[in-house]
């Protein structure tokens, strides 16, 4: 999750919304990487994710299965806002519960 997390932030650094919603490569690159995030959240375990409440586990996995089988419902604002508002802080929050050092 934390490497994916890592790939958007460089993906979308100094970007805007418009080069968002105009470059095609990019975004299918931060879908792909949101995709991976959901997909490793929902690997995580019940206990992990009870533990760590704080993180929105739900709505990270709902969001890969929007990416992955409702792609014609896909709404770039929303995308971009996940990438540049919820991740970053996904990302923080993963950085302060693993072990240092990963």
């Amino acid at each position: 999750m934390l490497d994916a997390c890592e790939r958007i932030a460089r993906f979308v650094h100094g970007k805007s919304i418009d080069t968002y919603r105009s470059d095609e490569m990019l975004r299918s690159a931060v879908e792909r990487q949101i995709e991976i995030v959901g997909e490793a959240a929902n690997r995580v375990s019940n206990e992990l994710q009870t533990a760590h409440a704080e993180i929105a586990w739900r709505p990270i996995i709902a969001q890969r299965h929007i990416l992955a089988h409702e792609y014609g419902e896909i709404e770039h604002d929303l995308i971009w806002r996940v990438a540049t508002v919820h991740v970053p802080v996904l990302q923080r929050q993963l950085l302060a519960i693993l072990p240092a050092g990963q």
